[in-house]
């Protein structure tokens, strides 16, 4: 359940984010949003790690906590920019 929570809260995160954000400083925002973003699911990582889980366990479950946000705001800017 927490992980589904995570993912929602960085989707909407970054859909508030880009529909926020004026059209020529999009890109800028989605760097930006990529980069907060992974110093987001590190920090959660360490939660994990801190907890006695090991990082073999962490790693796949923390790579689609980040990528499934991440995808989404580049996918948008994409589609947006067609």
């Amino acid at each position: 359940m927490r992980t589904l929570i995570i993912i929602l809260a960085g989707l909407a995160i970054a859909a508030v984010l880009l529909r926020f954000t004026p059209a020529p400083h999009r890109l800028l925002a989605a760097g930006a949003f990529t980069a907060a973003w992974l110093v987001v699911t590190i920090l959660n990582l360490r939660t994990g790690l801190s907890h006695g889980y090991s990082l073999a366990e962490e790693l796949p479950i923390h790579a689609v906590l980040f990528s499934v946000p991440v995808v989404a705001g580049w996918g948008w800017i994409w589609w947006a920019g067609r």
